[in-house]
């Protein structure tokens, strides 16, 4: 490597740092982007996990963005298919792909067009998320639920409330008492606390534009093709995804880095910064190797606050905000099977007629699982022999001194394997294996310390060659796209000279 150059010093190799390496090649900036990670991959927690054949993502990632230049990036890298998938093939599906592509069957380097469908299991009963006003939805309501909600909706809109938490946030777009049935306890579930202990930054960030009205609009609007409506990420029928998951995209990001002079560093830890005079000079590391430095120019971070702080010289009030930035953990049960009993109640054909949800959310009150994840509808080309068999995962969301975090692995998968029984998804006889997958720090939360991380933002702000991107690096639970557009524009500004982009 050049001892000229300039270099900039990442930390993460999820999205949004490998969005920044990618920038500062593709750019000629003439600085050599190094990246480290603690784990043995590209991708954070938008990364798939492989066994042999099989493929199932950390949380599931759909691939929507209405921004020009990551959907360009995407495109770079993974054409889009332009010839029926397996599944369609063997459901005899009918429909419409772009002219120009790639044959799925004939090619790796493909994006998938996927069909979205979630739903919301309900005091027994099964909804159509996001909530949609129809038919099915009033008749699983009643009448009078229905019309109490209708009511409800309607004075949150000449009544609103002052929009300082969730619970306020939720309620101006909802209605009071579709808060209570459909977010309320559900809230609960995924944070670990209740909705009014949450600020309002969550929904702005990650429901902004949606609501009521929205859902209703969407539900009509869609019904006449010929009128145009810009859907918001939340209500979007179609997705992009990676014919052999998330990490795929992260995988050729990662190569193009690496063949055109970068650097990705696995298995290590940050550890510290050396600052002089309100500037960065080097950074330590440890892996099974040791502790080294490295000096550098830049220096970049997308790794949770909490753990970039204690490696950095600041006030005891100033550590103590970042040290007690609030997270939620996460494990993933997942299990591969020879039957999956939850059918399909749709006129889209899925194979074996099995149900044609990426995403089932549980909010039953017995429910430990908040989520319930069909890899087969994500894409077939993960699942082995997706013709007679499934990868099912079930998500929860924890606290890492939670009595569930702390259970073996074989006891994890015992729960699961109940829950799955409970709620008709498969027999335990069905199981031909099983992992458990756990995530610390999996989501940045808004409660706690969180209402004062200004005046650590401010005192961070103040270090000249030390930037903050990514989910995890600035404590904000954005979208995928968006994580990535804060590596691309911090690329831009370290450069000089660049419009950022939105």
């Amino acid at each position: 490597m050049d001892k000229n150059k300039k270099i900039a010093l990442i930390f993460g190799a999820g999205p949004s740092g490998l969005a920044l390496a990618y920038e500062l090649i593709k750019k000629n900036s003439g600085i050599c982007p190094i990246i480290i990670d603690k784990l043995n991959c590209v991708g954070g927690l938008s990364r798939t996990v492989y066994d042999g054949n099989l493929g199932v993502d950390i949380g599931g990632h759909r691939l929507f963005t209405k921004n020009k230049y990551i959907q360009s990036i995407w495109d770079e890298f993974l054409t889009v298919q332009n010839a029926p998938s397996v599944d369609d093939l063997y459901c005899e599906r009918v429909v419409k792909y772009p002219k120009i592509g790639k044959d799925p069957n004939k090619y790796d380097d493909v994006m998938l067009i996927r069909k979205r469908y979630s739903t919301i299991i309900h005091n027994g009963k099964t909804f159509q998320y996001p909530i949609k006003i129809n038919l099915e939805t009033l008749s699983n309501l009643g009448f009078k639920t229905s019309l109490f909600a209708g009511l409800s909706y309607i004075k949150s809109i000449f009544l609103k409330r002052s929009d300082l938490s969730l619970q306020d946030f939720l309620i101006n777009r909802f209605g009071l008492v579709l808060y209570n049935i459909f977010f309320k306890s559900y809230t609960k579930k995924v944070w670990g606390r209740d909705a009014s202990e949450i600020s309002s930054c969550w929904g702005h960030q990650r429901i902004r534009k949606l609501s009521l009205f929205k859902t209703i609009l969407n539900a009509l609007v869609s019904k006449f093709s010929f009128i145009k409506f810009s859907k918001e990420t939340s209500l979007i029928d179609e997705f992009y995804y990676p014919k052999y998951g998330c990490s795929q995209l992260w995988e050729k990001m990662a190569e193009y880095i690496v063949n055109n002079g970068g650097k990705i560093i696995f298995n290590s830890e940050f550890v510290d910064f050396s600052l002089k005079d309100n500037t960065i000079i080097s950074a330590r590391y440890r892996n099974d190797k040791g502790v080294h430095e490295i000096l550098a120019n830049y220096f970049i971070s997308s790794i949770p606050i909490s753990d970039l702080i204690r490696g950095i010289d600041a006030p005891y009030d100033v550590k103590q905000i970042g040290v007690n930035l609030p997270y939620r953990d996460y494990v993933l049960v997942s299990f591969y099977t020879d039957d999956f009993y939850l059918k399909n109640k749709t006129e889209y054909k899925t194979v074996n007629n099995i149900a044609p949800e990426c995403w089932i959310y549980l909010q039953e009150k017995d429910a430990v699982a908040s989520r319930i994840q069909i890899m087969n509808n994500w894409s077939p080309y993960l699942v082995g022999d997706f013709r007679k068999n499934y990868l099912i995962s079930l998500e929860y969301f924890l606290n890492q001194n939670d009595e569930l975090w702390n259970l073996s692995d074989d006891k994890f998968v015992e729960l699961a394997a109940f829950e799955c029984e409970k709620y008709n998804l498969f027999n335990r006889k069905n199981i031909i294996k099983s992992s458990v997958i756990r995530e610390l720090k999996a989501y940045p939360a808004y409660w706690g310390s969180y209402f004062e991380l200004e005046n650590l933002n401010n005192f961070l702000k103040r270090i000249n060659n030390l930037y903050l991107i990514g989910r995890n690096g600035r404590h904000c639970y954005n979208n995928m796209d968006e994580a990535m557009l804060t590596g691309i524009n911090t690329a831009r500004e370290i450069v000089g000279g660049l419009e950022y982009e939105k």
